[in-house]
């Protein structure tokens, strides 16, 4: 790859346009293994400027507290409780305004490189209330004066917090700064909570199954709130953990090694596929990997929670402070890179400087209840019924069981950009126009389509791809006559976020945007694909037209998922289905549905 080019696999163009659509993944497929998106170095370059932006402006503005000291001091105060609590705030605001998960080109987010706040700041752009028919109040999908100021509110109460004063009757002993007032700290989690029942892009990308949770311990009393700091990381890990109980997560991990633009080496890439360029699934050290890093984050908390400071302790913290650094060193799709960052802080303060802290000395029931059902509760729930809780409140993180889907817009006869995509721009309001027109403003429109098919084959590399691939002779008559896109940027550009969160690509945006598109039947299908229950081996389906509604909805076993090539079996290529119900075509000769 280049500094400032992007690296596209050899192929000659025209040939390669003209091949079947399956045909085309192959070579961008086999590309990636070695080359990663082919991000350009530049790229890389502005993410490490912007971690530098999220690490050092945060304590600039930390320091404005008083009684802290300034940068120069940093070493003298930062084990101060109130530090963290600025810390974690702090992150919240970043996330929630957009500067961090979901940010830039490794999101395909070209211009402008944020979405978040340019969208949410602006009445008449699309909202996702997450009950609207059972909240009073947030019925409608278009966003009013009420949630700007809303959002407003969330983005001023945080901002206030992270240079506010601590309480001068809330110094912990051995320090010399007070804690935030919990009075101080509600109108953040009044504002969030708020903002949340109207729009839940908004609420999830404040990270508030993290953030939100950590700010809600900051209003219990000093001894039970670093109890709690530290039960919530616990959580995170093992939800982590958990949810990479599974055969996507080794897809995920070969990934990523080839996307990483610390790993120069082919040979070593390669390693992690089965027999390149012949079988591009994970090999066994694919698998190795995966779970070993499953095991770690199993054990070390384990370690770090019963430990009380020492050589055991210390261990335990070098090898957090590792397996995250190294997940931030390959740039994962997504980049949760300012959230590697803060759980290495978290990890140092609470386990290194309060490792004497002991976590069976909580002393409030209540925050006992509380941490029951955020860390507990919710998680189990998200991995038994997926299709109720966001993959992120359920802590089922980056482990390759996300919710997806395919967006297939009918070309237009005039060429690319002419299509039925093309209604997006011209109908909602949104921060950008579609993903292939902020392509094309900045290359030409055959490299656009290009980087667009190079993202696609990356989704069709993980076990859900292959069942979205397999759908889609399903949903559509001609497939070479549809624009396929990736539901993650459609969802980026109506609603100004994403973050591997199908459920917000699902019936509820298409449903807002055929409202303000109009889509006549057959100009726009969806496929949407649930993530897989932790306690069954399939994965629920269903094909929908923005005009006439469902069409087909079954199950995919995992079993046909990860036995196939990105590319299937080659143009034309189905996978067995079992049909549970909706109007479309059963008896299709060419794929029976299997039980």
């Amino acid at each position: 790859m280049g500094f400032i080019a992007p690296d596209f696999p050899d192929i000659d163009r025209e040939e390669w346009k003209a091949k079947p659509r399956l045909e085309r993944i192959k070579p961008l497929a086999l590309h990636w293994v070695e080359n990663g998106f082919g991000t350009p170095y530049a790229v890389y370059l502005l993410y490490v400027v912007k971690l530098v932006g999220y690490v050092w402006g945060g304590i600039a503005l930390i320091a404005l507290t008083p009684g802290l000291g300034p940068v120069s001091d940093l070493t003298s105060w930062w084990t101060e409780p109130v530090f963290f609590q600025k810390v974690v705030i702090w992150t919240l605001l970043y996330e929630v305004l957009g500067l961090g998960c979901g940010s830039m080109p490794l999101t395909l987010r070209f211009l402008p490189p944020v979405g978040a706040f340019l969208h949410w700041l602006r009445p008449g752009t699309v909202r996702l209330a997450p009950w609207p028919g059972k909240v009073p109040l947030t019925r409608g999908t278009t966003r009013t004066v009420v949630d700007v100021l809303l959002y407003l509110a969330v983005l001023v109460s945080a901002g206030r917090l992270v240079v506010a004063a601590g309480s001068p009757d809330l110094v912990p002993v051995g320090h010399s700064a007070g804690l935030l007032a919990p009075v101080s700290i509600a109108p953040l989690l009044v504002a969030l909570a708020l903002i949340g029942l109207r729009d839940k892009t908004i609420f999830l990308a404040a990270r508030a199954e993290q953030y939100a949770v950590t700010v809600v311990v900051f209003l219990f009393p000093y001894s039970d709130m670093l109890i709690g700091l530290k039960l919530v990381m616990l959580a995170m890990w093992w939800g982590a953990a958990s949810s990479k109980l599974n055969h996507h997560f080794p897809y995920v991990v070969s990934i990523m090694i080839s996307n990483s633009p610390l790993q120069r080496i082919n040979w070593i890439k390669r390693k992690f596929y089965r027999d390149y360029p012949n079988d591009i699934r994970p090999s066994r050290l694919a698998g190795v990997a995966a779970h070993t890093g499953t095991v770690i984050e199993y054990v070390v908390p384990v370690v770090l929670v019963l430990s009380h400071g020492g050589i055991v302790t210390s261990l335990a913290i070098g090898l957090m402070l590792i397996f995250h650094l190294h997940i931030l060193s390959t740039f994962p799709m997504g980049v949760p890179l300012e959230w590697n960052i803060y759980v290495m802080f978290a990890t140092v303060f609470l386990f290194g400087a309060n490792a004497h802290v002991d976590v069976f000395g909580l002393g409030s029931p209540l925050l006992g209840v509380i941490l029951l059902a955020a860390l507990v509760a919710m998680p189990v729930l998200g991995n038994a019924k997926p299709h109720l809780v966001s993959f992120l409140p359920a802590m089922r993180y980056y482990a390759g069981n996300w919710a997806t889907s395919f967006w297939c817009f009918r070309k237009g006869a005039d060429g690319p950009g002419t299509g039925a995509e093309n209604a997006l721009n011209a109908h909602i309001v949104k921060a950008a126009r579609t993903t292939r027109d902020q392509l094309a403003t900045l290359y030409d429109d055959d490299t656009a389509e290009l980087m667009l098919a190079k993202a696609m084959a990356w989704r069709s590399m993980h076990s859900h791809g292959r069942a979205l691939n397999g759908l889609l002779p399903r949903a559509l008559d001609d497939i070479e006559a549809y624009d396929v896109r990736e539901g993650e940027f459609v969802a980026g550009v109506v609603l100004g976020w994403n973050f591997g969160e199908g459920h917000l690509h699902d019936e509820s945006l298409l449903a807002a945007v055929q409202e303000r598109c109009g889509f006549a039947p057959g100009e726009l299908r969806v496929i949407m694909l649930e993530s897989q229950p932790i306690q069954v081996q399939r994965q629920h389906y269903r094909i929908h037209d923005a005009a006439t509604g469902l069409v087909e909805e079954g199950y995919v076993r995992i079993e046909d998922m990860i036995s196939r090539q990105p590319w299937l079996d080659g143009a034309g290529s189905q996978i067995p289905v079992e049909v549970i119900g909706g109007p479309g075509d059963r008896d299709r000769p060419d794929v029976p549905s299997s039980a």
